[in-house]
């Protein structure tokens, strides 16, 4: 047997996932996910709670607009991070430990090359970005202090994410969620520092985040180089060369799925500069509606990305019989948070408002995102098994037209028709950007019941 497909031998970090029970794997895989990406969400989330309640409708204005475009910049790292994991899972399945090597050193060298150019442009253009997206006056410095100071962080966040790629991708998702604890940890107590005590406004806020995202790379990075033997990466500098047979797989499924990323997240900043447009009380409405509809995608995302990795070792392995099991239990596991989260807003809407800002002119208008808010719930859990099939699948033609449709023609193409042509202001973006949610599960639905999922493996 050749080294490329030489068995994966015993005490390494890989774990398999292609045997034992389904829904107790996913389960096993999914919650470190799910606390992980709780506890990244909260970077953004106390951001805007402590501005918040410390600065007013204006901070929070401020953290919805460049937590957005933040968002949009990393649009690469979840692209090619979400590839590079499933890539590895199939490598892991079909026992091609050396290319898992040779996949880590590209990832690294590539990504964080990307992020350094990103965050150099972005210092140039910084203006017109902020114009483009009609900041509002009230809030500009505020925004520009935010957004500046998390593209300086830029690199931790791609750092991280190659590692936790590498890691999930072995069937690992503890160890990912104990490195963002600390970061979550570590950004909650000096936003309240930074902002509550020394009056530092957004600019505070942002540099919290920033070292959180720092501190998390650093101590994930230390873990991977102490536990180097386990899978073959040695670190050295001729590891980091960039190898062309590597990244090509990796280029054909992260740009669709980069491309798919960052539709979503630039249909996102259209809206928010048509709602902008309506104000700093809509602006900050917009906030409340998109962190509110974070906290149901980390339920999405964290079972997204363990049946992914899951659907992936399963290709690889040739176990096609438990795919349906997989999606089956994503999907249901989804659908009854949603049902109970929905319930909660639906219940007491103003109170879970409140929770983000006690701005009498902002909360006077809650009634306007609460609908939009349980459609985003529920498509949120249907996207979750969508993707577990078509990332997993690694198939990046499909996630290019999901990309299309979700991020371009649905969202944008909902959202004008609703807000523009039939006149319903910044509640119609809202209704079509949540109504867009639901693209994924369409085409997903085609896609399965086709078969064609099967032969979708990367062979090298």
């Amino acid at each position: 047997m050749s080294e490329n497909k030489r068995a994966v031998r015993s005490g390494t970090m890989i774990t398999d996932l292609t045997s034992g029970s389904v829904i107790r794997q996913l389960l096993a895989f999914a919650m470190p996910l799910f606390v992980a990406n709780a506890l990244q969400a909260v970077y953004n989330l106390v951001d805007m709670v402590v501005v918040g309640q410390v600065v007013g409708g204006a901070g929070m204005s401020a953290v919805s607009i460049g937590g957005d475009v933040l968002h949009l910049l990393t649009f690469l790292a979840m692209g090619f991070s979400s590839a590079g994991q499933v890539i590895i899972a199939q490598y892991v399945g079909a026992k091609q430990n050396d290319h898992i090597r040779r996949l880590i050193g590209t990832m690294f060298t590539f990504l964080l090359g990307v992020s350094i150019l990103i965050s150099v442009l972005c210092t140039v253009i910084r203006h017109p970005i902020l114009n483009w997206l009609n900041t509002p006056a009230e809030s500009y410095g505020y925004t520009m202090d935010y957004m500046m100071t998390c593209v300086a962080g830029l690199p931790f966040i791609y750092g991280y994410n190659i590692v936790s790629a590498i890691l999930r991708g072995m069937g690992d998702s503890k160890r990912p969620f104990l490195f963002i604890a600390i970061a979550a940890v570590l950004n909650t107590v000096l936003d309240i520092l930074f902002v509550g005590f020394f009056g530092m406004a957004a600019f505070g806020a942002a540099l919290a985040t920033v070292i959180g995202q720092a501190v998390s790379f650093i101590i994930s990075l230390v873990y991977l180089y102490k536990h180097k033997e386990s899978f073959g990466f040695d670190f050295r500098a001729e590891s980091f060369r960039i190898d062309v047979q590597i990244l090509k797989p990796l280029l054909s499924l992260g740009i669709p799925m980069a491309i798919q990323s960052a539709a979503v997240s630039f249909s996102k900043v259209i809206l928010m500069a048509w709602i902008n447009q309506e104000g700093v009380v809509y602006s900050a409405l917009s906030g409340i509606y998109n962190k509110m509809g974070m906290m149901m995608g980390i339920v999405s995302n964290s079972f997204t990305t363990a049946g992914s990795s899951m659907v992936g070792q399963n290709l690889g392995a040739g176990r096609f019989d438990r795919i349906p099991r997989i999606l089956g239990v994503v999907l249901g596991i989804g659908l009854t948070i949603s049902a109970g989260v929905s319930a909660l807003v639906l219940l007491f809407p103003r109170e879970v408002c409140e929770i983000f800002t006690s701005d009498a002119a902002v909360l006077a208008e809650y009634s306007l995102i609460i609908v939009p808010v349980v459609l985003n719930f529920v498509g949120a859990a249907t996207r979750s098994g969508a993707f577990a099939i078509i990332n997993g699948s690694g198939n990046s033609r499909l996630n290019l037209l999901v990309a299309v449709i979700d991020g371009m023609i649905g969202r944008i193409g909902l959202a004008f028709l609703l807000g523009f042509v039939f006149s319903m202001g910044s509640q119609g973006f809202w209704y079509g950007d949540a109504l867009a949610g639901f693209m994924p599960i369409m085409i997903g639905s085609v896609f399965y019941l086709s078969g064609k999922w099967k032969r979708q493996i990367y062979k090298q």
